[in-house]
């Protein structure tokens, strides 16, 4: 009975129509659940759930949302009974290739005209971390990226920032202008003392390096906060 029971657990022992590749074969891959995805990732459950029973345990436990997912690393996603590291990284490494889709998908609307464009070019690269991460953008006369720099990345409540390193990196790639960001993995939008200083202090070395600072853009899961918008540039 016990033996009948862990088999049938099995994707393959399913009905056809509940097998979700053989569903998504069928019907498309529009037509199956996160939950049903993530099985496909995992391959099978444990001896009391089936792969998808145990995704949706695993979706429930944030929330049913795929950002916060993607914030969990191996070790957090082996916490679930059934899942061990090769499971944990095919989720991790879906994921990540989800991000990168949305970054390459921005790529062509790379022109910077306002803050939301900021926004929306780092966006896939900063809004499901759990630490801080400090960027550089660097745009040519035309307002267009030349390159985006990771500059420094840090723990939960900040990260550390040479002014030098930003100035070198943005005279090695001929910048015209550049815009920093960072995110607060808190997701609070109000920038600290910290966050003004070290924007006071990149616009006087832009003014001298004639490389001038036209924004600073914090960003969250939800939403961002511009420095030039709020008038402190």
């Amino acid at each position: 009975m016990g033996n009948y029971k862990q088999q049938s657990l099995g994707i393959k022992s399913w009905a056809e129509e509940d097998r979700p590749r053989e569903k998504l074969l069928d019907k498309g891959r529009q037509v199956l659940s996160e939950a049903e995805l993530i099985a496909i990732l995992i391959g099978s459950g444990n001896r009391n759930e089936t792969a998808v029973e145990l995704s949706r345990r695993i979706l429930a436990d944030v929330g049913n949302n795929l950002n916060e997912l993607g914030k969990l690393n191996v070790k957090e996603l082996c916490k679930f009974k059934g899942i061990g590291d090769a499971k944990a990284i095919s989720i991790v490494a879906a994921l990540e290739l989800g991000r990168r889709r949305k970054e390459a998908e921005i790529v062509k609307h790379d022109k910077i005209t306002t803050s939301a464009d900021v926004f929306d070019i780092m966006r896939a690269n900063m809004v499901d971390l759990p630490h801080e991460e400090f960027w550089l953008l660097i745009l040519n006369r035309a307002n267009k990226v030349i390159k985006k720099e990771l500059i420094s990345r840090g723990g939960i409540a900040g990260t550390v920032v040479d002014n030098k390193i930003i100035f070198k990196t943005a005279v090695e790639h001929y910048a015209s202008s550049i815009i920093i960001c960072h995110n607060h993995p808190s997701g609070n939008l109000k920038p600290s003392e910290a966050d003004i200083k070290i924007t006071k202090s990149i616009k006087e070395a832009g003014k001298i390096m004639e490389i001038p600072l036209l924004d600073h853009v914090i960003i969250t899961d939800t939403g961002f906060y511009s420095f030039a918008d709020e008038g402190l540039m």
